[in-house]
């Protein structure tokens, strides 16, 4: 019994430092970009995951329209595509 301790002890024990210092994190790190999207609303400014900024200027379901540059130019996006949401102070 004592060696099946020591021989399985040590992986079990690796198994939940490996799920608090990497798997946890980046579970939390997921939920708060769900909300997020889940959150978006019209007139919001937003940066994508490739980088482009603009202006929210219609949020559907799965789909948003996204207004960028000097030309007015809208572009039509999935949600999962928006990266952050840009706060009105920056």
């Amino acid at each position: 019994m004592e060696q099946f301790i020591q021989s399985f002890g040590l992986p079990i024990i690796l198994l939940v430092v490996f799920y608090f210092l990497l798997i946890a994190p980046q579970r939390k790190k997921e939920k708060k970009i769900r909300e997020m999207r889940a959150n978006l609303n019209e007139g919001d400014q937003v940066v994508t995951i490739g980088g482009i900024m603009g202006k929210l200027i219609s949020v559907k379901e799965d789909i948003v329209v996204v207004e960028v540059g000097s030309d007015r130019v809208k572009l039509k996006l999935a949600k999962w595509a928006i990266g952050s949401v840009v706060d009105k102070d920056e």
